[in-house]
């Protein structure tokens, strides 16, 4: 093993914002466009893929594809989260990219529901890889200043892929302009065209050098920060940089057991991984049980006719995109307890008084999704503080697993089961029936928020190695962290 004193992390936290990590942001933040728009296109064409020229799907069928997509989601993050921790995050995001872009443009080749299911699956591996390696990258790259802001903003833009996939829907679903046998086809090819446009992008983002210098490559590590550092001094027309305060002495490893990943989340930070699974769970089972099935409940007690689903699902997506952009500094500013607590309890109380007026009858397609807008205002941010809980909370050497991790049993416990749950429901065609699963999502958001105020970890504007010592620590005088202006 080798043992290096570095002031890596410190270098990076001080930077001051930039190109670099504006590229960052568009590079990495197309995951959760890309997903949006996955989730969105499904959403939209359900009710067309249960029609003649669709597929001749039921109602339990989509929740069916719905839950193999989420399977397929954590099984690849299992798979890629380990091989992200072990091989780098550079690699593993380009080759999650790759996998998503093949198996969605397969999708639009579906002929009947286990080949869409299938497809469907494939799809949700690369998506779940892209979790582990994205999230990991981000938090390792971005100034802890603004950790809390950008990692609710990139996780935010699900919405604007949710926003492009309703819009596209309104076209692609109208039978006056595309064929209804080929408009959910051209649907799931979109994806495929944005992943092509973005790998470029990806390529212009280099590995974290706090990867490598924690895997044996110091030399590595500087020469990546020395390059990132004298982009950013140019593009400041040579103004220096403020100097890094504090630094670390570490032990270099190449590879870490699964026996580290346990014994650090089920010893060391229990508590942090008792947070992490219900911040998850919790969200998972209220955003896949809800969004995956809106279409169906617009529809099924509403009379919406399949090819204007994407109008109400749009101002819903905006609502979502607002709420992680609008609250996101507020994580940094006022906290992560009060403000992730405070967001999963409001979307909790909001869901139960919106389920009391749909079951009484008093809800409308318009007044329904105007209530969808201002809970997932609250929501979409309560959301993304989920994967910035796991990705900040645990050591630098097994962030991706711990992030796959968590998601996995998250959306295992939460989330699998819920579109097949809301879609059963939502078949019996009573609104009482369908109160129960929102019931019972709000009582999951409620004690998610409570658990979190009660063990939660207060991150904002911390350094990640002061937050979770790296494994290989042995020396640390890491000084608090500085807004880099």
């Amino acid at each position: 093993m080798t043992v290096l004193r570095t002031n890596v992390p410190q270098r990076l936290d001080r930077l001051p914002w930039s190109r670099f990590h504006w590229i960052v942001v568009i590079g990495l933040g197309i995951t959760w466009i890309l997903d949006g728009l996955e989730v969105t296109v499904v959403g939209s064409v359900g009710s067309r893929l249960q029609e003649r020229d669709g597929l001749g799907l039921g109602a339990q069928d989509v929740g069916l594809a719905a839950t193999a997509y989420l399977l397929g989601a954590v099984i690849g993050a299992l798979g890629f989260g380990y091989l992200t921790d072990r091989f780098g995050r550079k690699k593993l995001f380009i080759i999650t990219l790759a996998w998503y872009m093949g198996a969605t443009l397969l999708t639009a080749f579906s002929w009947n529901l286990w080949s869409f299911v299938a497809f469907r699956f494939l799809t949700g591996l690369g998506i779940g890889g892209e979790y582990a390696a994205i999230n990991s990258t981000i938090d390792e790259l971005i100034p802890a200043a603004r950790r809390g802001w950008v990692d609710l903003a990139i996780n935010g833009t699900f919405w604007l892929g949710a926003m492009l996939g309703a819009g596209a829907s309104i076209v692609l679903l109208d039978r006056s302009v595309v064929p209804g046998a080929y408009g959910w086809r051209i649907a799931f090819g979109i994806g495929a065209g944005l992943a092509v446009a973005i790998v470029f992008v990806r390529r212009a983002i280099p590995e974290s050098p706090r990867w490598l210098l924690l895997h044996g490559r110091g030399a590595e590590a500087e020469q990546t920060l020395a390059d990132i550092e004298a982009r950013i001094t140019r593009e400041r027309g040579g103004r220096a940089l403020a100097q890094p305060r504090g630094d670390l002495l570490v032990t270099a490893r190449r590879r870490n057991a699964f026996a580290d990943v346990t014994r650090t989340m089920l010893q060391t930070y229990r508590s942090r991984t008792l947070v992490a699974l219900s911040l998850m769970a919790a969200q998972a089972f209220f955003y896949n049980g809800i969004f995956f099935t809106e279409s169906l409940v617009l529809s099924t007690f509403f009379g919406v006719p399949s090819g204007r689903v994407g109008y109400y699902i749009f101002p819903f997506a905006v609502g979502n995109l607002l709420g992680a952009v609008v609250l996101g500094r507020s994580f940094d500013v006022v906290g992560r307890k009060p403000m992730i607590a405070g967001t999963y309890a409001l979307s909790g109380i909001l869901l139960l008084a919106t389920g009391i007026f749909f079951m009484r009858g008093a809800l409308d397609a318009v007044t329904v999704t105007i209530a969808w807008s201002i809970i997932f205002f609250f929501a979409s941010a309560a959301a993304s503080a989920a994967y910035l809980t796991v990705s900040e909370t645990f050591p630098l050497e097994i962030r991706a697993m711990a992030i796959a991790i968590v998601f996995s049993i998250g959306t295992l416990v939460g989330g699998v089961a819920a579109p097949a749950f809301f879609g059963m429901l939502i078949a019996t065609k009573q609104p009482a029936s369908v109160f129960i699963g929102y019931a019972c999502a709000s009582a999951a958001m409620l004690a998610a928020g409570l658990i979190e105020w009660s063990f939660g970890v207060e991150a904002a504007r911390r350094p990640l190695e002061e937050i979770a010592t790296p494994l290989g620590t042995v020396e640390s005088r890491t000084v608090a962290s500085i807004d880099p202006g």
